[in-house]
């Protein structure tokens, strides 16, 4: 039976189309629920920007007919023999991540790379994306959440890769209570940085971006204490003036380009750490200015990582949406309901980024 679904069609080319079945990309192999995976009906989907890097700048090269999306909540359809926590008809939470928790690098701490660097990012990567009538999971019980009643299908799809990654740059910069802390970039990944940082005590987050109502959005729901339009001069120049030249202890770093990494140096303190989540999806060289990283001897850390992903950090993310201590639906901007015509044009918003937008949403019509 055929499997309809929204899909890149080659670097600069997306549409609905039809499918015999899914399949691993690369290699052109069958996807099959097997022992321990799943196979789930999507019900709320998100687009996301590196959607855009996939398909319009050929970020992981030319894919041809490859079903896009790594952001879903589902319903379980079909589930392996061996696959213990989960049955039919349980709706679950999927994150964008789904290692393979048997693997080395998983035992290492590292199960995002598993099978080799980035590799725990598998849909629309190397295998039939979520934007589609069903997808494959692998590792259900180590990769699914279950959705709680209480918690809205298309708020958890914000926990899938939104809150997680922007939560991870936070995390991965070890903010102490009462520390400063910038974040540079206030789509919606900064502003789970901006939450993430608020959450583990920052006493003044400074919020980088050049538009108005997202720094709003910032500020009324997620902490952030100044805001530093970089259309008016340098942001590190911006940020050491209004520390009086100490800089900030930690800076987040959700968008840029290879410069923003280089530039962040400028207003860190000695000591300080930056965290990447920034996907580069363009450029060569990432530049760090000799002076701006104290001759190498300035105690400068900087570090970059993709999510972890899996069910452990979901179910974490799921019970601050429940015990209301995260609020995610400042950032769904654009709620949409339809079928993948419809997911088409949440991936055209994206693009052309409209005035007021966030991050758009997509509760499917079945």
């Amino acid at each position: 039976m055929a499997i309809k679904g929204f899909a890149m069609l080659g670097i600069g080319s997306v549409g609905v189309i039809e499918k015999d079945y899914l399949e691993e990309v690369t290699t052109g192999k069958r996807l099959e629920c097997g022992p321990l995976d799943a196979i789930v009906k999507p019900i709320a989907v998100a687009t996301c920007t590196s959607d855009l890097h996939t398909c319009y700048e050929g970020g992981i090269g030319d894919r041809k007919n490859m079903f896009l999306g790594h952001e879903a909540v589902g319903e379980i359809i079909e589930v392996g023999e061996h696959v213990y926590d989960f049955k039919v008809g349980d709706k679950v939470i999927v994150p964008a991540i789904t290692p393979d928790w048997n693997s080395i690098n998983a035992q290492r701490g590292f199960a995002q790379h598993s099978g080799g660097p980035l590799s725990g990012w598998k849909f629309s990567n190397f295998k039939d994306g979520v934007f589609a009538e069903k997808f494959h999971v692998n590792d259900a019980d180590g990769n699914l959440a279950l959705l709680p009643n209480n918690v809205d299908p298309v708020d958890a799809v914000m926990l899938c890769d939104m809150v997680t990654t922007g939560f991870h740059c936070a995390e991965s910069a070890d903010i102490k209570i009462g520390e400063t802390v910038a974040v540079i970039g206030l789509g919606p990944v900064g502003l789970m940085a901006c939450a993430g940082a608020n959450l583990m005590g920052a006493s003044e987050i400074y919020a980088v971006d050049c538009i108005d109502f997202r720094y709003e959005v910032a500020h009324k729901h997620y902490g952030a204490t100044h805001f530093v339009n970089f259309k008016k001069g340098k942001f590190q120049d911006q940020i050491n003036e209004l520390t009086n030249g100490r800089g900030v202890d930690k800076i987040l770093i959700a968008a840029g380009t290879v410069q923003t990494i280089g530039d962040a140096c400028e207003c860190l303190i000695n000591g300080g750490i930056i965290s990447n989540i920034n996907y580069l999806g363009t450029g060569d060289t990432i530049t760090i200015p000799r002076l701006a990283w104290d001759v190498g001897m300035g105690h400068k850390t900087i570090t970059g990582g993709l999510t972890p992903g899996g069910r452990y950090e979901l179910e974490k993310l799921t019970r601050l949406l429940q015990t209301n201590k995260l609020n995610v639906k400042p950032l769904i901007t654009h709620r949409l309901k339809g079928n993948f015509e419809t997911v088409a044009q949440s991936l055209a918003l994206m693009k052309n980024k409209p005035e007021g937008l966030i991050k758009p949403a997509v509760e499917l019509e079945w």
